[in-house]
């Protein structure tokens, strides 16, 4: 059955994003590279803050930057940006423990056997090192150095080092912002105060401003945040929550001065009823605590938080409340909510930005160039649905696989029941440090898997595979790459020197007197 406007042209040209921040000047970046001819409008309120505290990304949004025409040096200088390699874990297993969550390649496989089979039968046996000193990406993060991968020698770890960024999100919006209006998308300055539909067919077909302004379109993408003004408030798309596995519902955030080494990773920390954050920047260091309310007072969190800075706070804690889960339909008639209007998970992983990418690329793969089609947007549900899924049960693993019980916040995540879909592959570790993917679509790959579980202290066997083998051949291959990582990460040079190097943010102009 096909949806659309009533009568005559059912064609989509008028596209009209509401709300600015991340998610809507990526977006319009991003509309505006790949769909020529279109009427692109975005509606964004100075008086309306965005949350702007994610700053830090995955791998992916290089595949971003490139798909919308985005230049990196340019957007790393405009951002303040710097290096990004994995996320150190810090007393989540147990208080005094540490491992990184590395992007790229582990090692090196033994035939088909991947090297943490290795590993896990060696570690037992007392003779293995850290996980972290089997892959380059979280050697080199110890050790504060990064370069770009080097594909010319697909025989080196450094052809299979993968990066992402950290950035400041205000200043990031603001690029776009600058790229998305120089290719003709329309910026329109105002305050929703009405979200009028169609009698029939239930569309939106015009905003009403503040000012008594109605702004038209035949695509409306919700931006809007966390309130979901036009998939919540207007359509009446209801919300799923996953509170019963992800007890966090507040967060704080501050920056503070930089110091140094400049990181090349992102560091969570766990607290008593909850994690914090650590983000550096070429001018700052982002941070941020979050925590379950039910748990601990927001007074005591945000005293939490600037306890454990690193230098001096640049502003005073900023609260954010949300609600994890998401909405049980991004796409409803001709609203498709992209960004936290359709759904919110922690930022532990530093999945919020990519779920903006992937919610736009989703949209351009299906988009209704001729007219609504219901067969376009159950699919685009359907996507959408497995994806926040797949995420959410990597981040439930994080607090699942424990050994803390010291307060009643690790007490209950530990003991909690998880969905099945977790609890299966929770399982097909433990029995046989195994993993297989269930649909191309999933985010984390198996190396991503292995460092947390690994890294979080779950129980698994190796394959038994490796038992038939010589013990001085793998002892003798596990050896091997532990040097070659080891020379590899001392060849790089300093991440600080890198970023300084090459993508330098400019000077600020200089103060001018009264």
């Amino acid at each position: 059955m096909t949806q659309g406007q009533q009568g005559g042209d059912r064609r989509v040209r008028r596209i009209t994003i509401v709300g600015g921040g991340t998610a809507g000047w990526m977006t319009a970046a991003m509309l505006s590279q790949l769909l020529k001819g279109f009427d692109i409008r975005l509606i964004e309120s100075d008086q309306i803050g965005t949350i702007g505290v994610g700053e830090a990304t995955i791998p992916a949004i290089r595949n971003y930057a490139a798909i919308a025409g985005i230049d990196q040096a340019e957007m790393l200088r405009a951002s303040q940006a710097t290096f990004k390699l994995g996320i150190e874990f810090v007393d989540w297993k147990a208080k005094g423990n540490s491992y990184i969550h590395g992007f790229g390649k582990i090692g090196q496989d033994l035939m088909w056997l991947h090297p943490h089979h290795i590993w896990l039968k060696l570690a037992a046996e007392g003779r293995a090192k850290h996980f972290d000193h089997y892959a380059l990406n979280t050697l080199a993060a110890r050790r504060n150095r990064f370069a770009f991968p080097d594909p010319r020698n697909p025989g080196s770890p450094m052809a299979g080092i993968d990066y992402a960024y950290h950035f400041d999100a205000s200043l990031f919006a603001k690029f776009l912002r600058a790229q998305s209006e120089a290719r003709g998308v329309t910026r329109i300055e105002g305050r929703i105060v009405e979200v009028a539909r169609h009698g029939e067919d239930g569309h939106v077909t015009h905003v009403v401003l503040d000012d008594g302004r109605q702004i038209e379109g035949d695509l409306f993408i919700d931006c809007s945040g966390m309130r979901g003004l036009l998939i919540g408030e207007a359509m009446g798309v209801g919300y799923e929550s996953w509170s019963e596995w992800l007890l966090c519902d507040r967060a704080q955030a501050v920056p503070c001065e930089s110091v140094s080494p400049l990181t090349p990773y992102t560091r969570s920390t766990a607290r008593d009823a909850g994690w914090q954050w650590r983000i550096p920047l070429q001018h700052r260091i982002g941070n941020g605590h979050v925590y379950a309310s039910a748990l601990t007072r927001d007074e005591a969190a945000a005293e939490v938080l600037l306890a454990n800075l690193d230098s001096k706070p640049l502003a005073d804690p900023r609260p954010v409340a949300f609600a994890p889960g998401k909405r049980h339909r991004a796409w409803e008639k001709n609203v498709v909510a992209i960004g936290l209007s359709g759904g919110f998970l922690e930022p532990l992983e530093s999945t919020s930005i990519h779920l903006i990418q992937t919610g736009i690329l989703r949209l351009i793969a299906l988009f209704p160039a001729s007219g609504i089609e219901a067969v376009d947007v159950a699919e685009y549900n359907r996507q959408t649905d497995f994806e926040y899924r797949d995420v959410r049960d990597f981040i439930i693993a994080h607090y699942k696989v424990t050994d803390r019980e010291d307060t009643p916040f690790w007490r209950h995540v530990k003991h909690m029941a998880v969905p099945d879909s977790l609890a299966e592959r929770l399982e097909l570790f433990r029995t046989s440090g195994r993993f297989f993917m269930h649909r191309q679509a999933e985010l984390f790959r198996e190396e991503s898997w292995v460092q947390v579980l690994i890294g979080q202290g779950h129980p698994m066997r190796y394959d038994p595979v490796i038992d038939t083998l010589p013990p001085q051949q793998i002892s003798d291959f596990l050896k091997d790459i532990e040097e070659v990582i080891d020379d590899t990460a001392n060849r790089m040079p300093d991440h600080a020197a890198f970023v300084a190097r090459n993508f330098a943010a400019p000077a600020p102009p200089p103060a001018v007197a009264a």
